[in-house]
């Protein structure tokens, strides 16, 4: 529809297209996964002001592109436009999400000291995250304790998700009672902290910190994902099977399993339900909604064509693993986009290099 929309503007803009509908177009691609047609409205806007370069280079930054995302943001201080607040958060998220440390914390210092930008929340919590994603948990705590500014719940929660990454335990239990004590009810803080103590096999902490979320009456939002096909949405949500080409799709699913297995793909079992047998840990995991789309996916898109598959949670290790496999064997480009950003799998790799 969008696509259709921007051909009705060219037909009917007679003196070209305004900046600001430019923009618009520019920013309907980047959002919508088509980073190659955004990059192309890109090029064929002759006047670019700070708003194009930011949505450009936000684009590059969610499709977890940091080579073109720099690229643009040079060519961008190039023209004599200076990046603004916006421009920095998307570069400190380019940089987290392909581990570049110390490139991050120069373009933080540089903002500061260069372009005289006082950082916010969202660049401390950016920081933060920039360090726990290559697993520098001590200095991003450190980090987090000197800001000038008291951190608050994202701050924290950036902090707690490398825990969980890196399985550390005891941070994970200190950050956690600064979670509990700004935002009491939040179900992410108990969710990830109940994985946490998953990952390392300590059951009785899973089930006390399950106990405590039923008693607050605190759920879980339901994973679900979809998937467009010949122009029809087609929804799967964790653990449902009432599609009605449930058999066709589960048995693709044990195909792509099965052959990923032969090629080295062992199931991260460690944070399922402690109290199930391993064939049916392995059960629970197949019951991920991005993977019954992306079997369905698989069976009803014809040869080479790109899978787009959208998912309202972030996209677990283990289905990662599943979908690369999956782009290589078909020899398809599998795009997810999770909560956080879009996912391109090519070839069995992904552009952010596991930095996700």
């Amino acid at each position: 529809n969008g696509a259709y929309i921007h051909q009705c503007v060219i037909r009917r803009a007679r003196n070209g297209i305004s900046r600001a509908v430019s923009n618009a177009l520019l920013d309907m691609y980047a959002k919508c996964g088509d980073i190659g047609s955004a990059s192309q409205s890109f090029t064929e806007i002759s006047e670019r002001d700070l708003l194009t370069w930011s949505i450009m280079i936000w684009g590059w930054t969610f499709h977890g592109s940091l080579e073109n995302a720099l690229e643009c943001f040079e060519q961008m201080k190039s023209t004599g436009i200076k990046p603004d607040g916006a421009v920095f958060l998307a570069m400190l998220a380019a940089f987290s999400h392909s581990g570049q440390v110390d490139s991050g914390l120069e373009l933080f210092n540089s903002m500061q000291h260069e372009y005289f930008i006082k950082p916010t929340l969202k660049h401390y919590t950016l920081v933060v995250d920039l360090y726990g994603r290559a697993g520098k948990l001590d200095p991003a705590l450190r980090f987090l304790e000197s800001m000038p500014i008291s951190p608050d719940f994202m701050v924290w929660g950036a902090l707690f998700c490398a825990c969980r990454a890196r399985k550390n335990i005891q941070m994970a239990e200190l950050v956690s009672k600064k979670l509990v004590e700004l935002e009491h009810k939040h179900p992410g803080k108990y969710i990830f902290l109940s994985n946490v103590y998953a990952c390392v096999g300590r059951w009785k902490n899973v089930d006390r910190v399950r106990a405590h979320m039923q008693n607050l009456k605190i759920e879980k939002d339901p994973g679900w994902s979809y998937i467009e096909v010949n122009g029809q949405i087609h929804s799967f949500v964790a653990g449902d099977r009432a599609h009605e080409n449930v058999e066709e799709i589960y048995s693709k699913l044990e195909e792509i399993v099965s052959g990923a297995k032969e090629h080295g793909y062992m199931p991260e079992t460690e944070s399922v339900l402690h109290n199930i047998e391993e064939e049916e840990k392995e059960e629970h995991l197949g019951s991920h909604s991005e993977k019954w789309a992306l079997a369905f996916g698989l069976i009803r898109t014809p040869p080479g064509m790109l899978i787009r598959i959208m998912k309202n949670l972030r996209i677990c290790s283990d289905s990662r693993s599943i979908v690369k496999h999956a782009s290589k064997v078909s020899k398809r480009e599998i795009m997810v986009r999770d909560v956080r950003r879009f996912h391109h799998f090519k070839d069995g790799c992904c552009p952010c290099r596991d930095h996700w």
